[in-house]
């Protein structure tokens, strides 16, 4: 499972690595309400988070490694919904595996500098699915979890970055 974090929607993506093929098991996107407090909207998007993650059972977190922005509040944000996501995992027994932006869209697109289109492109042609009008949270966290199966199928062992 990739999770793409955030303070007001954080994205999600199951895939399971199938005989044939990579399948698409689940992609969506929980949401905050964006009027209320930070402490609530973390507290709902953990919540949320908790659910997705008692109903797939994945085997292995992915999730976007925090970064350094310009802005340093919206770093800060992001750093607070990425906490919220990693403790859920912790609480589940869940192994994490990080990937940098950079990395994630040179794993899928092959390119580190690829547009949230390009991207958005490549996890439909990779999971066969045509146009999945997810969103860019959705589609970003289905490229994360990518990004964890392509390591994984490169190497015998799980590799955290």
């Amino acid at each position: 499972m990739g999770i793409d974090p955030g303070t007001r929607a954080a994205g999600y993506g199951v895939v399971v690595v199938a005989p044939d093929r990579l399948r698409l098991l689940a992609a969506g996107v929980v949401r905050a309400p964006e009027r209320r407090p930070v402490p609530e909207r973390l507290d709902r998007i953990g919540t949320q988070v908790e659910e997705l993650l008692t109903r797939f059972r994945p085997g292995v977190l992915a999730i976007e490694s925090a970064f350094t922005a310009r802005n340093v509040r919206s770093a800060l944000r992001l750093g607070e919904g990425r906490g919220v996501v990693l403790a859920a995992a912790g609480r589940h027994g869940l192994e994490v595996a990080e990937y940098a932006p950079a990395a994630i869209k040179k794993a899928v697109v092959g390119n580190g500098a690829a547009s949230k289109v390009q991207v958005a492109r490549m996890v439909e042609a990779t999971l066969r699915t045509g146009t999945l009008d997810l969103g860019h949270d959705a589609t970003d966290a289905l490229a994360i979890a990518l990004t964890h199966v392509f390591r994984v199928l490169r190497s015998p062992r799980t590799i955290s970055q």
